[in-house]
């Protein structure tokens, strides 16, 4: 007769964490419950706040593995195997936004999805807004890389492309990717120092 092996508690966050992390990347934060994420991730109740006191708490893990998996892991990662200097990576995440978009299952970003969902102020869309802004913080660096003019300005207006797109991409236009890379090639010449005039001089 065989004997049951048990899962150590640190396996049964990890499954309370893998079954979130798809179905709120598929519907959102708001949307699923609690008991949901307990049955899919097969644990019992009190193991589940045993780990996570709340279901904002478990929001919050499921945020830093996002940036973890895909916004450093694969967009951050992706977009400086295509390109090596930070102008023509900025404007490669447009490349990989459009492959993002085009991908089936496609239901865009969860921290903006979450920032709607709660409003500023929630604890999870206050956690939303830092993420978003550490996206934008590193904008801001490759913009001081480039010499851009006013790189704070620069990354603010970035983001507003960033995030149009994929609002935009959203069951929208699922092209967005490719007609808002036309624009970030527009911001980025505004934002060029301003060529020396040529000044005459007479004798």
């Amino acid at each position: 007769m065989g004997t049951a092996v048990t899962r150590p508690a640190t396996d049964a966050r990890e499954r309370i964490l893998e079954a979130s992390y798809d179905l709120f990347v598929k519907r959102g934060v708001r949307e699923v419950g609690v008991n949901e994420i307990i049955s899919a991730a097969n644990v019992a109740k009190a193991t589940f706040y045993s780990h996570f006191p709340s279901k904002d708490d478990l929001v919050l893990a499921f945020f830093a593995r996002r940036e973890q998996l895909f916004t450093i892991g694969y967009l951050g990662a992706e977009s400086q195997r295509r390109a090596s200097e930070p102008r023509d990576q900025l404007l490669a995440i447009f490349d990989i936004f459009d492959e993002w978009f085009h991908a089936p299952g496609f239901t865009g970003c969860p921290y903006i999805r979450a920032l709607l969902e709660t409003g500023p102020t929630h604890p999870v869309g206050a956690a939303s807004l830092i993420y978003l802004n550490d996206i934008r913080s590193s904008v801001e660096q490759a913009a001081a890389a480039m010499g851009l003019v006013d790189p704070e300005d620069f990354a603010y207006c970035w983001m507003v492309l960033l995030q149009g797109a994929v609002v935009s991409g959203v069951g929208i236009d699922p092209d967005s990717g490719k007609r808002i890379r036309k624009l970030g090639e527009h911001l980025i010449a505004l934002h060029r120092p301003a060529e020396p005039t040529a000044t005459s001089t007479t004798a």
